[in-house]
């Protein structure tokens, strides 16, 4: 079984290389980008069939390690 966790900046907390990118892709001429945030992605090869338990396993990991739950949200895909 596979995990995918995106973890991203909170609404309001300040994306430094979001904005970067987003004068960046301003600078190339990409006029309609009215926002960047920039996240991370990370995927996790399961050890287990059961969908219910290793989403709870994952959410705990992300709450423990993987997110700064302070500063970061994140979304959890289980296959």
């Amino acid at each position: 079984m596979t995990a995918v966790v995106n973890v991203f900046l909170k609404e309001g907390v300040l994306d430094p290389q979001g904005k970067a990118a987003h004068h960046a892709l301003d600078s190339l001429g990409f006029a309609s980008v009215e926002d960047v945030r920039i996240g991370k992605q990370i995927i996790l090869k399961l050890k287990t069939d059961d969908k219910a338990e290793a989403e709870v396993e994952v959410r705990e990991m992300c709450e423990t390690l993987l997110a700064n739950t302070v500063i970061e949200d994140y979304t959890i895909e289980i296959n």
